[in-house]
């Protein structure tokens, strides 16, 4: 509860954002656990926002039903599918006047049971919290694999620290999301931007069942791999810079090997060829080149810094009332 200025608790509002891409059998389950977690809750006037992010199949019917049974369920239908990055933001976008905003996705692998534990640590001052992924009952080898090395690559080189095995299962203060809607950037990673925000954040294990009725993932290994890399080019300028570093690598082991070549060709411990010289000084050229390239690169990489027009800095709070 909050108190106004006249000393009176107002409810705290609160909106639930799923995004929705062919889920129409999933999301009379999805509503019923949502109400029974916040049914443990008091003070708490709460509202779920569905984006459809451009379903096949009767998604949006659902969402339509759902909406003329119980108020408290809304829902958006997007012109065609973008991907969950944009539908989670045209959610976040459109939760107007929350306080606090929760992104879930609707097969169940998030449990709705653990908002309760999600806005107890918000109430405790925590900005952000964060649902990490433990086992996961229908992951692949493959899938977890792929999991470990892109948190291990992103967090090493990248402008960021991921939160390991984070999920878009999270809690978002009011302040997050006014920061977020400043973001202009079209190819993002949603929990990406949240995590180099930088606010105070709890994060709190689950373990994810399989996926509601077996469906099949929204996210195809094709959409992983994009993601993956869109995630490293969003917050790394390490793929330009390897064309300089490759460069300056070339041309220090050819011009090396040219000298010696030249040195031992005049003390006439050995002999080369013609086309040995030529073969080793167009490897050094190749090297020259590849460094001018990784140079300008490194323009290029200032100009994408400064396109993206993320905000220079964040304000969590002032002493101003």
């Amino acid at each position: 509860m909050r108190a106004n200025n006249s000393g009176v608790s107002n409810p705290v509002n609160l909106v639930v954002i799923v995004p929705v891409y062919n889920e129409a059998e999933n999301l009379r389950a999805l509503t019923t656990h949502i109400i029974k977690a916040f049914s443990e809750l008091e003070g708490i006037c709460w509202k779920c926002l569905f984006v459809d992010d451009g379903s096949q199949d009767d998604s949006w019917e659902v969402i339509e039903a759902l909406a003329s049974e119980d108020s408290r369920f809304q829902g958006m239908t997007l012109s065609r599918n973008f991907g969950k990055e944009i539908a989670l933001t045209a959610g976040v976008e459109n939760a107007q006047d929350a306080d606090a905003v929760i992104c879930i996705d609707a097969d169940l692998q998030h449990p709705p049971e653990l908002i309760p534990d999600f806005i107890r640590e918000w109430k405790k001052g925590y900005e952000v919290v964060i649902g990490v992924r433990g086992d996961v009952e229908d992951y692949t080898l493959i899938k977890k694999i792929g999991s470990a090395v892109f948190y291990r690559i992103i967090n090493r080189f990248c402008d960021i620290n991921l939160t390991t095995r984070g999920t878009d299962f999270r809690l978002l203060d009011k302040k997050v999301v006014y920061t977020l809607r400043q973001f202009s950037e079209r190819s993002r990673m949603f929990r990406g931007l949240i995590d180099w925000m930088g606010f105070r954040t709890k994060t709190i294990e689950f373990n994810a069942p399989a996926r509601l009725n077996h469906a099949k993932p929204s996210y195809s290994y094709r959409k992983l791999f994009h993601l993956a890399v869109n995630s490293i080019t969003s917050f790394s300028l390490l793929p330009l810079k390897l064309t300089g570093y490759l460069g300056v690598l070339v041309t220090t082991l050819s011009g090396l090997l040219l000298l010696v070549m030249l040195t031992t060709q005049i003390i006439e411990w050995q002999v080369y060829t013609v086309q040995a010289y030529f073969v080793v000084f167009i490897t050094f050229l190749v090297g020259i080149m590849l460094s001018a390239m990784g140079l300008t690169a490194l323009y290029i990489g200032h100009i994408h810094t400064e396109v993206v027009g993320r905000p220079l800095y964040i304000v969590r709070e002032t002493t101003r009332k």
